[in-house]
């Protein structure tokens, strides 16, 4: 990180903001823990830099660790909290920071033509899953496992241990394309996260059986392309 932050000069531009995700969704929903965000934050405080948590899975984060969300939140300048994930609200997320950025990123937010007449509507659905949705999330976290350990002996998978509620899957020969065609058309859907690679997200919305629907799918797909990859060779 130091290395990246470039030193102040008129021919480029300064670095001026550290971004830090957690979970990381690229990374499979890992959680960054308190104590490395500290010392990442001390090198950016060192050089001037100021620092953003986008925390749109921090409550999984929280309750995985068993940490208060403060314990990263208020170790940065802004940090974004998303309602829509495993809170399980229809739309919505807040900025936090001081009142002097609060009141630049309304302006901003205007000039990009933001802004929502009655959102208490929407807020009241927000409430509602901070209030009965968060201790749920450990049910995402143990589904999430229960997933990957339901396929992780599959042939041509592989497979890493979530440690929260996303679970990636690695194909070792399989185009990632076609095996979520066939996933799709067994009405299991995930997200392509490149040629090889496929990221499932565990969330409200997906029960117990939901798992075990998803696993037998997975091993039924990968066991017909498997087959198809091995008689075109």
């Amino acid at each position: 990180m130091k290395a990246a932050i470039r030193p102040r000069s008129p021919h480029v531009v300064q670095t001026s903001l550290l971004c830090l995700e957690n979970t990381h969704n690229a990374a499979g929903g890992r959680v960054l823990p308190v104590e490395r965000m500290r010392e990442l934050v001390e090198v950016a405080r060192e050089h001037g830099v100021a620092v953003h948590l986008d925390g749109a899975r921090l409550p999984n984060a929280a309750v995985a660790t068993g940490r208060r969300m403060r314990d990263w939140a208020e170790q940065a300048d802004t940090v974004m909290v998303a309602f829509t994930k495993g809170l399980g609200a229809p739309v919505g997320a807040v900025l936090a920071g001081s009142a002097e950025r609060m009141e630049s990123a309304r302006r901003i937010r205007r000039r990009l033509g933001g802004g929502m007449r009655q959102a208490g509507v929407l807020a009241a659905a927000a409430l509602y899953g901070l209030d009965h949705h968060f201790a749920a999330l450990a049910e995402d976290h143990r589904r999430a496992r229960r997933l990957a350990q339901r396929v992780r002996h599959v042939p041509g998978l592989v497979v890493e241990e979530p440690e929260t509620n996303i679970v990636m899957l690695d194909l070792e020969e399989a185009d990632a394309l076609s095996v979520l065609d066939a996933l799709h058309a067994e009405g299991v859907w995930m997200t392509q996260f490149g040629p090889r690679r496929l990221r499932a997200v565990l969330h409200r919305d997906v029960d117990d059986a939901g798992v075990e629907r998803a696993a037998e799918a997975i091993e039924a797909v990968m066991t017909s392309v498997l087959a198809s990859v091995s008689g075109s060779s």
